[in-house]
């Protein structure tokens, strides 16, 4: 959901302005027409599915923001961004109606009460389904809150329950109760007074210290914690008080105020777990890496048992497989009236540490009152990875391990634990073709997920359905006893037809997403048990978004690699091309490299030819409207097989991607390779700046929100888990920065003024501009006021497409020829 769009008047000014000039241009300009219908065509709403399986909550998504709503008061504290007027995140986005909607019937249910220009945050069924509850952000002038609402189902009304805003800045502010009771809710406490206000004069320096101990990784953050006048600020306005609230609004406080992280109501109703964050702080790390208390208390907020004192912790071991030493990942068993599971590393959390028995992760299971001592669940060789919860015989749990992508799924009895666990699967994560699929889930009668078994303990598999044909959606059915499947449901051409929801307990009855290259994804209710030809019935029917489009040409195309890596890529181009009569075109490619331990791995094919042909602002599709041809998510594998890295051959795999991508358009005569543009975001950015440091493949390049300094990144970036004084040259050599002076074609650098994501700095971009500029290559910076890593203004959005289009017409629709020689 997006916010409701606030606009402020445009700059209207359409001159042709160089894409070159300087600093000197000042205002948003808008991009030419058939691009701006891109950007604000019509959005389907949000469908939240009822417990019983029987109604849907439709909620309406707005146009984009508009940037006054972008602009507003945000304060950046431990890594949280957070908007002092609603004292909630500052990122949220937003529903403007809400209605429902009969599956049997497709009956639409208007609802009586809702507030003026509604702007619903989040929303949650009761688990008896009789109500559900929205929150509402109020704006009052310079005020606002988190108003929380509730709609009574059966009288189709919505009325505000509490008249004490909400805080939603860790967490959205409430939860229903297992008993359909009421609500857990955090309340902004009353009486918190106005937030502390810094006197500007310093009482002392910034220290902070480092003691001789194991080697810890610390990745780049962003918004952190300043000093004490931050962290006083910060505390302020993550303290909550936490309330028990009937459906009358009717309110009883729970303890004392916290700074509660996270709360949850156990699902015989009877515990509460708490974790809340403690003192000391942290320059370095984000909240999430700040000291945690977690308690179990009873409803009146005594406390009864505390799990664990978590430190605070700066930085974890080397390596993508390093966890937290001590207690993490506690929650309530979902099939249990009071039971908590966690786990804990027996490495230290180190993977480079061996432990005699192979034993990695323990995970413990502590039943109340919580007087004995906790029992050993499952030992895993490797990380825990989530358990699925059914019933007292059966539970999944998964276990995985990210240098060699290996993954394991067990059946355990977690009432029975003398029962020795069953291997369910076993395989590589990033082995697409021999997924199994993931459990199906169902909301138990307390709100719970758990598994949903059926007779002879089967259970329902819904899968991707990887093939080299493209994606295929499934539904299985599989005995936990024999370890028989059947396949109860398949998407088939020249349809994509992915599976929504399970609406009855033995999967004949699915809520599906169904689509097509020229047809939108509506909502479908398919009938298994009926002839194949009369199982569909549409419950919506949502018009193409973007009609003077309908009619681009859509194709998957497969190609090798030099090493015999075969590649994926969708190739699309415009509506009535003819190439008889148009001849070749210019082309953007836009890519987005990732990293496998096998090239059969990173062979097998993504996507699938019968999705939507769906042209948004945010990928390069739009550019369509404009003659382009465009080559949508080509393969960028990088291969380390064994004990080699994918980043010790990342240069020479990139251009042999690159260079593949590009010989097959050419060979298809859809582009010539004067005019091919290349261009990504954040990853795909530093890719761009690499390969045109690297190639002459391509006249131009589009970077937005990249980083490309990885000196800058010294503790691992994307899948690299070494640290940059562990290979210095990797780093080094794949830091576009670094070869900044054999960029000889042109980049335009895009990136939001107020970024948040961790390594990819805005001064990554002004640095990488600097360089360019300064070594007098050709190339364009442009910072978004008030935008993250992701832009979400609707001024913003049109001024990147602005900024886009008249960078590829100057250099690669109209480009003249290369001159200059390819790169040694």
């Amino acid at each position: 959901m997006n916010k409701p769009l606030s606009m402020l008047p445009l700059n209207l000014g359409l001159m042709a302005a160089s894409p070159q000039t300087g600093a000197q241009e000042d205002g948003y300009r808008l991009p030419p027409a058939a691009l701006q219908a891109i950007v604000d065509a019509p959005r389907a709403p949000a469908l939240s599915l009822s417990p019983q399986r029987d109604l849907v909550a439709v909620v309406q998504t707005p146009p984009l923001p508009g940037i006054a709503e972008v602009a507003q008061p945000e304060l950046k504290l431990a890594g949280l961004r957070i908007n002092p007027r609603t004292c909630s995140s500052s990122r949220f986005s937003f529903g403007t109606d809400l209605s429902l909607m009969e599956i049997a019937t497709r009956k639409e249910i208007r609802l009586r009460g809702l507030p003026r220009n509604l702007r619903l945050s989040d929303l949650a069924w009761s688990p008896d389904q009789r109500h559900l509850a929205f929150t509402h952000m109020a704006f009052n002038g310079e005020r606002g809150g988190v108003e929380l609402w509730l709609v009574d189902i059966a009288e189709r009304k919505a009325s505000k329950l509490s008249a004490q805003p909400l805080s939603a800045v860790l967490t959205r502010g409430f939860n229903w109760l297992p008993d359909s009771s009421g609500l857990l809710v955090h309340w902004r406490p009353a009486g918190i007074g106005k937030p502390p206000v810094s006197s500007g004069i310093p009482s002392g320096p910034i220290q902070q210290d480092s003691e001789p101990g194991g080697v810890r990784q610390l990745r780049t953050y962003q918004d952190l914690l300043k000093n004490e006048d931050d962290a006083r600020l910060f505390e302020y306005y993550v303290t909550v008080q936490m309330v028990l609230l009937d459906l009358h609004g009717k309110a009883r406080p729970i303890g004392a105020p916290d700074q509660f992280s996270r709360t949850s109501v156990a699902p015989g109703g009877e515990y509460l777990l708490a974790q809340s964050i403690t003192r000391p702080y942290s320059y370095i790390v984000p909240a999430s890496s700040f000291g945690e208390r977690v308690d179990v208390r009873d409803l009146d907020g005594e406390l009864l048992h505390t799990v664990a004192t978590l430190p605070l912790e700066e930085g974890l071991p080397p390596g993508n497989d390093a966890v937290s030493d001590g207690v993490r990942h506690v929650s309530w068993r979902a099939d249990a009236p009071a039971s908590l599971v966690w786990t804990e590393a027996q490495d230290g959390g180190d993977p480079a540490r061996a432990v005699p028995d192979g034993i990695r992760d323990l995970v413990y299971l502590h039943a109340a009152p919580f007087a004995e001592p906790p029992l050993v669940l499952a030992r895993l060789t490797m990380r825990y990875a989530g358990i699925a919860w059914g019933r007292e015989d059966v539970a999944l749990i998964n276990e995985r391990w990210h240098k060699t992508r290996d993954y394991k799924q067990w059946m355990i009895a977690p009432g029975h634990l003398s029962t020795p666990p069953e291997l369910i699967y076993a395989g590589s994560y990033e082995d697409r073709y021999s997924s199994p699929g993931s459990p199906v889930m169902r909301a138990d009668a307390t709100g719970f997920p758990r598994l949903l078994i059926g007779p002879g303990t089967t259970i329902l598999l819904d899968g991707a359905g990887a093939t080299p044909e493209g994606d295929r959606p499934f539904i299985d059915r599989l005995s936990l006893t024999t370890r028989q499947k059947e396949r109860l449901f398949q998407s088939e051409a020249p349809y994509f037809e992915n599976v929504a929801a399970v609406l009855n307990d033995d999967g004949t009855l699915l809520l599906t997403t169904r689509e097509s290259p020229t047809e939108r994804p509506n909502y479908y209710l398919r009938d298994l048990t009926r002839p194949s030809g009369e199982q569909l019935r549409a419950l919506t029917d949502y018009p193409h978004p973007t009609p003077q489009l309908k009619d681009v040409h859509k194709e998957q195309i497969r190609y090798p690699r030099n090493d015999g890596v075969e590649l994926t890529a969708t190739l699309m181009l415009p509506p009535g091309y003819d190439p008889a009569r148009d001849g070749r075109l210019p082309l953007l490619m836009w890519a987005y490299p990732q990293e496998f331990k096998s090239a059969n791995a990173a062979s097998q094919t993504t996507g699938s030819p019968y999705r939507f042909n769906s042209v948004s602002y945010w990928g390069p599709a739009a550019f369509l409207a404009m003659g382009y041809a465009v080559l949508d998510n080509p393969s960028f594998p990088i291969v380390g097989s064994g004990e080699d890295e994918p980043n010790d051959s990342y240069l020479p795999q990139l251009v042999a991607d690159a260079e593949a991508a590009v010989d097959e358009v050419v060979r298809r005569g859809v582009a010539d390779r004067e005019r091919i543009a290349i261009g990504g975001h954040s990853y795909g950015a530093f890719m761009t700046g690499n390969l045109l440091a690297h190639t002459r493949l391509f006249r131009a390049g589009i970077a937005r929100s990249g980083a490309y300094n990885r000196t800058l990144t010294p503790f691992g970036f994307q899948s690299e888990e070494r640290q940059f004084w562990e290979a210095q040259a990797v780093y080094q050599a794949m830091s576009p920065f670094n070869n900044a002076d054999k960029i000889k074609d042109a980049m335009l650098l895009i990136h939001g003024e107020q970024d948040s994501n961790s390594g990819t700095f805005p001064l990554q971009s002004e640095r990488m501009f600097q360089a360019i500029k300064g070594l007098g290559g050709t190339a364009r910076l442009v910072m978004l006021p008030n935008e993250s890593h992701a832009y979400r203004a609707r001024e913003s959005i049109l001024h990147m497409l602005y900024e886009t289009n008249a960078w590829l017409d100057k250099y690669v629709k109209n480009a003249t020829m290369i001159v200059s020689p390819l790169p040694e």
